[in-house]
């Protein structure tokens, strides 16, 4: 499975592409893996990636990140969120974890590999996706329904 997994990788990602992983990226130790595969490799940490101990990454963000590649800006989670910074504003948010098993919209989408037969996927190929989903409907956040403070 291992030989598979970088396999695909490696025959959709450049040595010059950027990659971010959101999270739990192996089982095992990293470092069998990450010189073997193409691209700038940036992680995103999700529940089963050790806090330490990272070498290998060009950078590692703990759980979120916020980046802006050809003007759109993309917020990048291991866990899908109902609303995000930018949402009401076209912000895309793109999520791991849950496998498939939560529904995306226009704005936001589960990159998970076994969502996308294995392979990472680029940009274009997850636009094409939002493109064909449902639209968003951004929940009213700024309306208290409960009686609890934020904290």
């Amino acid at each position: 499975m291992d030989e598979a997994l970088i396999a695909r990788w490696n025959s959709v990602v450049g040595p010059d592409d950027v990659v971010y992983h959101l999270g739990d990226f192996s089982f095992g130790p990293q470092a069998n893996y990450l010189p073997r595969l193409n691209g700038e490799k940036h992680l995103v940490l999700g529940n089963r990636d050790p806090r330490r101990g990272n070498a290998g990454w060009a950078s590692v963000n703990d759980m979120l990140h916020i980046t802006t590649p050809d003007g759109t800006q993309l917020v990048l989670c291991h866990y899908a969120m109902r609303t995000w910074n930018g949402s009401h504003h076209g912000a895309i948010h793109l999520y791991g974890h849950s496998h498939g098993s939560l529904a995306g919209d226009s704005q936001s989408c589960d990159v998970g590999v076994d969502c996308w037969d294995f392979f990472p996927v680029s940009l274009d190929a997850i636009n094409a996706r939002l493109s064909g989903s449902k639209p968003r409907v951004e929940p009213d956040h700024h309306v208290s329904r409960t009686t609890l403070a934020h904290c």
